[in-house]
């Protein structure tokens, strides 16, 4: 199946989920981590050209990227959380919910 384009910065409905679905930043392979952190193990690295759909998002490590600086991490799965920083979502805030 082929994700749907964004449009201005807005992401894109998953139909089974009902969460929005986003664009990594081009040409990252972004490391996917077991917690909102750099201090936690990498589960996984997701391949260029990935979107990630967003479950909910929280605090944690400060981390610099193609979007800016936050603090902010987006869960994407079960343990499964990626920086804010390089996921094109069209906010520098929340654009889900709160874990937890």
């Amino acid at each position: 199946m082929v994700p749907a384009i964004a449009l201005a910065g807005a992401g894109s409905a998953s139909a089974e989920s009902g969460y929005q679905s986003y664009p990594v930043a081009p040409g990252v392979q972004l490391k996917v981590r077991s917690g909102p952190g750099t201090n936690y193990s990498v589960v996984k690295v997701l391949t260029l050209g990935a979107w990630v759909t967003i479950r909910c998002q929280c605090e944690g490590t400060t981390i610099s990227g193609p979007y800016g600086t936050t603090n902010l991490w987006d869960c994407i799965g079960n343990g499964q959380f990626v920086s804010d920083a390089y996921v094109k979502t069209g906010s520098d805030g929340y654009v889900a919910a709160h874990c937890g």
